[in-house]
């Protein structure tokens, strides 16, 4: 399993959102991008985790990060939980779990005592520069949803 650190470069992805539209590192050209991987959409974890970035979302785009959510969960799903609990992050599609591979945020977690194998909770803070290649500035891996976003803003100072 890959384990990105601080300076490594960020893996480049393209992935659709809630409304099937392709979003790639590129777009973020120019701007800091908090990239984080969850489990599943409609869930009660990421569900706080989804909220809490959204809340969180207009301080960090005041400091300038830009906050994307990747999932396994199809376009579909995604539109429905941005839409049941008014998301205002942008929320891509991994069903192929490549980006989330590449990240490293995919393999064995425990859940509930058990090794499963699934969605590692991971974020990471990427310098996206001019020319749409990524530097990584931060990994956390084996995140808690509960908290993980106030914790977030206390490490990055926003």
């Amino acid at each position: 399993m890959v384990e990105l650190v601080k300076d490594d470069a960020a893996p480049d992805f393209r992935l659709q959102d809630s409304s099937g539209a392709w979003t790639s590192l590129k777009d973020y050209a120019g701007r800091k991008l908090i990239l984080y991987f969850y489990p599943a959409a409609l869930t009660p974890g990421c569900t706080v985790e989804a909220i809490d970035f959204t809340q969180a979302a207009p301080a960090f785009n005041e400091a300038g990060y830009a906050i994307v959510g990747v999932s396994p969960d199809k376009p579909e799903k995604l539109e429905r939980f941005i839409t049941k609990h008014d998301l205002s992050i942008t929320l891509l599609s991994d069903p192929e779990r490549a980006t989330l591979n590449a990240y490293g945020a995919w393999g064995e977690r425990s859940l509930w005592g058990k090794v499963v194998t699934g969605v590692i909770r991971s974020t990471f803070v990427i310098d996206v520069t001019p020319q749409g290649t990524g530097s990584i500035l931060e990994a956390q891996y084996g995140v808690r949803a509960t908290g993980h976003v106030n914790r977030l803003r206390t490490t990055l100072g926003v």
